[in-house]
Parts: C-alpha cells; sequence; structure tokens
C-alpha cells in the first residue's frame, strides 16, 4: 500500500510538472487530397478539395520540444464520390522550435475510416505527416502540413493499390 501511495504521489507531481506547460487549442482549414494509385486504373483520378477541423494539446517538454497530440475530422480522398473518404484522425506531432515564430514538426497518424460501410476501403489508415507552423501573435497561427499513407487504403481482394496524399493549409488558435 505504501507503494501504491508513493507512486500516486510522483504520478501527481509529473502531472503538475507537465501542466505548466500545456496548452490546448483548435485548428481547421483546406485540405488538397488525392490517391496515389501504384498501377495504371480506369478511374479518372483527380485530387478532392474539402476541409478539415481538430482539436490538439501542445504539450511542452523543454524550450524547444514539444509533443502535440490531436483529434481532427478530415475529408480526403479523390474528387469522385465513390473516393471520398472521410476520417477521424489522430496524429502525434513532435515539433522543434526553430526561433520564436517558426516550428517544424512530424509524427505518425492513424485514421479511421467514417461515414461509409462495405465500399472496399480498408477502415484504418497509418500515414505519416510533416509541417511548418507560423506563430502570428501568442494565441493564433498558421500551419501547412503534407500527409503521406504507408498503408493501402483498398481491401486486399480487390487488387487495387492506393495510399492518401494531403496537404493541410490552415490556421489554429491556442487557449
Amino acid at each position: 500500500m505504501k507503494k501504491f501511495l508513493l507512486l500516486a504521489i510522483l504520478f501527481s507531481f509529473s502531472i503538475y510538472g507537465f501542466s505548466q506547460d500545456v496548452k490546448y487549442g483548435v485548428r481547421g482549414g483546406l485540405n488538397i487530397s488525392n490517391l496515389d494509385f501504384d498501377n495504371t486504373t480506369g478511374v479518372i483520378n483527380e485530387h478532392r478539395n474539402s476541409m478539415y477541423i481538430g482539436f490538439f494539446a501542445n504539450i511542452g517538454l523543454s524550450k524547444t520540444i514539444s509533443v502535440m497530440p490531436e483529434i481532427q475530422f478530415s475529408a480526403e480522398g479523390a474528387n469522385a464520390e465513390p473516393l471520398h473518404l472521410d476520417y477521424i484522425q489522430a496524429p502525434i506531432f513532435l515539433k522543434f522550435r526553430l526561433s520564436e515564430k517558426i516550428h517544424i514538426g512530424a509524427g505518425p497518424q492513424v485514421g479511421l475510416k467514417v461515414h461509409k460501410e462495405e465500399d472496399g476501403v480498408k477502415n484504418f489508415a497509418y500515414s505519416g505527416v510533416a509541417g511548418v507552423e507560423y506563430k502570428i501573435n501568442y494565441a493564433i497561427f498558421a500551419d501547412v502540413r503534407y500527409t503521406y499513407g504507408f498503408s493501402n487504403i483498398f481491401d486486399d481482394d480487390l487488387l487495387v493499390e492506393a495510399k492518401n496524399s494531403n496537404i493541410q493549409i490552415g490556421i489554429g488558435y491556442k487557449f
């Protein structure tokens, strides 16, 4: 029981230490997405312009490094309606401060497909994300991100392979 109490006290101090540099916020903007097919298909593959919106927590680990987990809705895929793919995504962004105004970052992202069922597209998508953020003032920032899928989005029995690629251009607000 004493070990459990000691562990709980140490854990609460660590949360208190992190809570000094945690900021929450919202971000949203324009998606420009496309599907990168591995072979030629009969599908006309035009990019899809859509939107994204999400919430984040920016956890400062030091003056120059922070971790930013997010939850966001992102409308992706290609322009043809059967290829509209909407995801609830959870990127974990590792950010580095280059200057007072400019931050860069990268990290993994997992997405859960929403809206359609049994359409030949896998329910989970795994990708990597990288981007740059420009701090306008203490609370408002603009950012640009590029996301590229690591996994085939189509079911294996379809014998078609494609990966999501996406550019996000947006703004955000930190509380």
